[in-house]
């Protein structure tokens, strides 16, 4: 277990890195690999109205969703705070918002998303983003790619292209408990309340190589099971997997709202088949009715001479309308590919 002066001495470490970032905001962002770009654009622009019908696309029955955790019990997130206090919660909720947001708007992107217009302190601004990002692009690999690269860019290269050999592959369990500390230090923002715990199913008994998020803040305010997987634990674990050379598995319960970052332990293919197939929540502002987009079940999705989802993705791509409840419509992600 790392000793006090190495704890006080990895936080100087993170918060140095977090100010060098914010005041490099303007450099151009590094990405971790190709972009596929099978994407769709909106024709709907920032000041254009929404005309257009909703679109019959078919959704899950509520029968086959989860309800999810009670509404009446949810935190107030803005009380809850990292170990290093809201003054540096804040500034690493802006450098995430910064980063997602220049990703987005990415030359390079098939659909160069704008930056939401709430306040860089509130924290929808980020659920507005990662909403966008899955109703803009059709692709899952695409959204778990772009999401990967926010987190690349939030790192110094340096640490990328070391910390795999100098740290992950000598010292795994050392590096496994240090990433769950960090995870907590610089997380709680985006999760909620969390704290490290053991994973006892890790060779070794997993000693504090586990992160338990007792509730989390970004599912909660997204209440989107596919805005999860593919805008979250996919792209973490393969970010940790293939940019840290350390294997995660992350296990959300939604019933719960709970979820257990495994640091050292690779997931399963039965894991993650069990995490795509997972029901979509009860409160889904999109209802699940874009899986059948994604996966190829609705034939105008698939007809290449149709401009149907042209209509249809113009009524999806506005987030307010979601949060007021007067869309009844999908926004979410594939979950096949």
């Amino acid at each position: 277990m790392m000793s006090r002066s190495n704890l006080l001495l990895c936080a100087l470490v993170f918060v140095a890195t977090a100010a060098v970032h914010v005041a490099d905001a303007f450099a151009p962002i590094q990405t971790s690999r190709a972009i596929n770009h099978q994407v769709f654009r909106s024709s709907a622009t920032e000041n254009e109205e929404i005309t257009t019908q909703i679109p019959r696309i078919p959704t899950y029955n509520k029968r086959a969703t989860i309800e999810g955790p009670s509404i009446d019990s949810k935190p107030d997130y803005s009380s809850i705070s990292g170990p290093m206090g809201g003054f540096v919660d804040s500034i690493l909720m802006s450098l995430f918002r910064y980063k997602l947001s220049q990703r987005l708007y990415h030359q390079d992107n098939t659909i160069p998303t704008p930056d939401s217009k709430l306040p860089l302190t509130d924290f929808m601004g980020i659920i507005d983003l990662a909403t966008r990002m899955n109703s803009q692009n059709f692709n899952r690999t695409t959204i778990q790619t772009m999401s990967q690269d926010v987190m690349v860019s939030l790192f110094p290269s340096f640490i990328l292209d070391r910390y795999p050999t100098w740290f992950a592959q000598p010292f795994p369990a050392f590096s496994a408990r240090m990433c769950a500390w960090a995870t907590v230090v610089g997380g709680t923002w985006l999760m909620g309340e969390c704290e490290v715990n053991d994973v006892p199913e890790i060779e070794g008994g997993g000693k504090s190589q586990g992160v338990l998020v007792k509730r989390c803040r970004f599912l909660e305010e997204s209440q989107c099971a596919s805005i999860c997987v593919n805008s979250c634990k996919i792209p973490t674990q393969n970010f940790f997997n293939e940019n840290m050379g350390l294997p995660l598995t992350m296990t959300p319960d939604y019933e719960t709202g709970e979820c257990q970052f495994a640091f050292g332990k690779l997931p399963t293919f039965e894991e993650e088949r069990l995490a795509k197939d997972t029901p979509c929540l009860m409160r889904c502002p999109s209802n699940g009715g874009m899986r059948s987009w994604h996966n190829g079940s609705d034939q105008r999705a698939t007809d290449s001479k149709s401009e149907h989802w042209l209509e249809d993705l113009k009524a999806l791509g506005e987030l307010e309308e979601f949060k007021n409840g007067e869309l009844n419509v999908s926004s979410c992600s594939l979950m096949e590919d």
